[in-house]
Order: structure tokens, then sequence, then C-alpha cells
């Protein structure tokens, strides 16, 4: 990667900018952070990140001029354009796996805890707040109970897929984030809580933190 200096799009707290953050920082690739103005969607300033990338949703990274959406789309590239260390397993049916456990978080469970769900169920379909909180609980606890069930396999082992961090560690680290965040007990999850605490003994976890970003509220 020696075409530029990379940027990344991204909120602190939005879980898709915390997996590329962590991926990021597994292949110590250095970057500028540029946070978006995600809550004021008025402002200017979103209003040139949205010319930017046209969704509207974090994260986005920008390299050679490129600019790249989509959080495990841009950890693949991370992975194609920077060997060390792999985030997928050499052999087919590992990288099927780690694959498939990634995208457990990524399209089955953060997209029905979503913030702009939330807004909807809100402001759209008159839900109280009280009401969207218990629909992010109940989706996630459904969400948790199958990944642990895929984590009790002979693949699992220090992380999700082996003795190192995979593409599914860099998903599901911020999913326990946002788990804790919104009061789930992970108690009936052992695997992924041991995962994730492990996980949190490493430089790149600890440095993707929400807390610790420039836009940490």
């Amino acid at each position: 990667m020696k075409d530029g200096r990379l940027r990344l799009y991204s909120v602190a707290t939005s879980s898709a900018s915390h997996r590329v953050r962590i991926a990021l920082g597994l292949k110590a690739v250095p970057y500028e952070y540029v946070a978006v103005p995600l809550f004021a969607q008025d402002s200017e300033e979103f209003a040139a990140y949205r010319a930017l990338n046209p969704q509207g949703l974090v994260p986005a990274l920008v390299h050679g001029g490129a600019v790249i959406t989509q959080s495990l789309a841009i950890i693949e590239y991370l992975d194609e354009t920077v060997r060390s260390p792999p985030l997928l397993p050499a052999d087919a049916l590992g990288r099927a796996r780690v694959r498939a456990l990634a995208q457990a978080v990524v399209s089955e469970i953060q997209p029905l805890q979503n913030l702009r769900v939330e807004r909807h169920l809100r402001t759209a379909l008159g839900h109280s707040e009280a009401d969207g909180l218990a629909w992010r609980r109940h989706w996630i606890n459904v969400g948790l109970a199958a990944l642990e069930r895929m984590l009790q396999a002979s693949a699992t082992a220090s992380f999700c897929h082996g003795d190192t961090p995979t593409i599914a560690d860099c998903c599901l680290v911020p999913q326990v984030f946002a788990a804790r965040r919104w009061g789930v007990d992970l108690a009936p999850f052992p695997t992924v809580a041991a995962i994730a605490e492990r996980a949190g003994t490493l430089q790149a976890f600890r440095d993707a933190e929400p807390q610790r970003q420039p836009d940490a509220r």
C-alpha cells in the first residue's frame, strides 16, 4: 500500500466504523481519521460526505483517489493490499467459516439495532424510546445466541477461528461493545464474551475502542 495515506471517514460509536479501525490497527496501517457529522445531517459537512458516499453511511475509506464503502468490503480490500497479518484463513473452508461468522453480525444483528431503524420505529411508527431499546435488546440477544452456537466448534480457539484474529473478530468485538451499550447481559454467551475479552488485550483492539476516538462523546 504505497500510493498514498488512507483517510477513514468514521463515527466513534458506529459498529461498522469500529470494525474497520480494528482491521487497520491489526495491519498497522497509518490513516487519517475524519469524523462524520452523522447526527447533523442538515449540515454542509454532511452534504459533502454524502457526495463522497451516496448512502450517507459510515465508514468510507479513501485511498489513492478511490472511495471504498461498506465495512466488510473495506476490510477485505485491506487484507488483499496489506498481506500481513492475514485476516482470512489460508484454506477455503476456513475462509467460508470466518465470512459466515462475520455476516452473522454484519447482516443479521447490526442492521436491526441500527440507530436509523430505532429512529424509524419512534418517528414513523410512533413507538416509545423504551420500545426502541427493547427492540434492540431482543435482536441482539437472538443474534448473539446464534453466534454463540456457531462459535462452539473445533475451529474456535483463542479467537473466532484459530489463535489469531480474523475478520470475524473485527466484527464480533464491536457488536459486544454495542450489546453492553444497550444493557444486554452477556452471561448466556460465554464464548462470545471470552473472545471479546481476549481481543481486548491486544493494542489494535484497544486503540479502536469508541471512547478513544477523536469524536468520542
